[in-house]
């Protein structure tokens, strides 16, 4: 079965199983409930999920995205950014009322850096009570579900376990259902905890991540870095340790084992680490592995397709009915449109005004606001 396939059926046999035990482990807090979580998520969960998974073409320059070929039932996307509908409360009535699921991006929507966007607690509780799905899926890779779930509880926001995706997490549901680990093999990982906790759910091997943030290599003559040549994937995510050890380790993994796997969690070029300025994101990590590679990574993260055909599949909603909300153009809009749903830019994060109705944006959502806040 191709890669593509698995992707796909990834996210929907590891969250439909958790589902339920997602729930039943914070019931309750303390240790008990993050035992009952590590216990709900664990490999091997779930088997006989029926998904109509194939490929859909699709890229973002020359980088691969798992894809799909469920029909799609397209939602006209605007000629240009000046088509798209600005959002106020008065019009926003009617936007709310056509729309089932809101799929929120997290990084510069809900939050920025650690602080919460004003007004957010408020949007969710009122779209909760008017009925509305709700999830979260973020690209950042640094935190694990788990991780996440402990940010939106110290942000004094009420989100449920199994509303929460991260593009950790969709790495590791491809290893899962590619059967990575009857492979025998191992995955060394660019990048930090969050990876390192959901391989550790789904049972894969790993090594690197945070453990080589101070590694050096010494430089001499006749000197060649050692590398394991068990390891048959390696998945770069966002990396705030990333250092010359790490990239050469990687290349060498990538260019010297037979069919090693270059993963991506995401492409994206900036992110929030604070609420200050704009910092590098992960398009910086897994750009210094393709070039001493030159190959293209595979990508887990938005805008793959993976979380709009679980969501249609699981809860039987039409594409149609599915709002992404985000602040980023190459991820989140796309991610909207590509997949037959409805798209809305918020200008609370990377993008501004500026940049969406300049003459060198090509990408137009189908609304745009100046935060959540403005749907009340």
């Amino acid at each position: 079965m191709r890669a593509a396939t698995w992707a796909i059926v990834a996210l929907c046999v590891l969250v439909v199983a958790h589902v339920d035990a997602f729930a039943g482990a914070f019931s309750a807090a303390g240790p008990a409930s993050k035992a009952a979580f590590a216990r709900g998520t664990g490999a091997g969960l779930a088997r006989g999920i029926t998904f109509r998974p194939s490929l859909r073409g699709g890229s973002n320059g020359n980088a691969k995205y798992f894809m799909s070929s469920a029909p799609i039932n397209a939602v006209g996307v605007p000629a240009s950014p000046r088509d798209s509908i600005r959002i106020t409360p008065q019009n926003a009535v009617q936007m709310i009322d056509d729309v089932d699921v809101f799929i929120f991006d997290c990084d510069g929507v809900i939050w920025r850096g650690d602080l919460l966007i004003d007004g957010v607690e408020a949007v969710l509780e009122k779209l909760r009570a008017a009925g509305k799905k709700i999830f979260f899926v973020t690209n950042n890779s640094t935190k694990s579900r788990r991780g996440y779930k402990a940010k939106f509880d110290s942000l004094g926001l009420n989100v449920n376990p199994e509303e929460i995706f991260s593009s950790s997490f969709a790495a590791a549901a491809y290893l899962e259902q590619t059967r990575f680990k009857e492979t025998g093999k191992k995955v060394y990982i660019v990048g930090e905890v969050g990876i390192q906790e959901e391989l550790d759910l789904v049972g894969v091997p790993w090594f690197g991540g945070e453990y080589d943030k101070e590694k050096t290599i010494e430089l001499k003559k006749g000197y060649a870095l050692p590398h394991a040549d068990d390891v048959g994937a390696v998945i770069v995510g966002f990396d705030r340790f990333i250092n010359y050890y790490k990239i050469q380790y990687a290349q060498l993994c990538i260019n010297e084992n037979p069919g090693c796997q270059f993963i991506a969690t995401n492409l994206d070029a900036v992110t929030h680490l604070t609420d200050a300025q704009e910092w590098a994101g992960n398009g910086a990590m897994a750009g210094a592995i393709k070039g001493c590679t030159g190959q293209e990574p595979l990508v887990v993260g938005k805008p793959s397709p993976l979380m709009i055909d679980y969501l249609a599949s699981k809860f039987g909603i039409q594409p149609s009915k599915i709002m992404m909300v985000g602040d980023r153009l190459d991820t989140d809009v796309l991610f909207g449109n590509n997949n037959g749903c409805k798209s809305l830019l918020v200008y609370s994060g990377v993008t501004t005004e500026a940049k969406y109705m300049g003459p060198d944006n090509k990408i137009a959502a189908h609304y745009y606001a100046n935060s959540i806040a403005d749907f009340f």
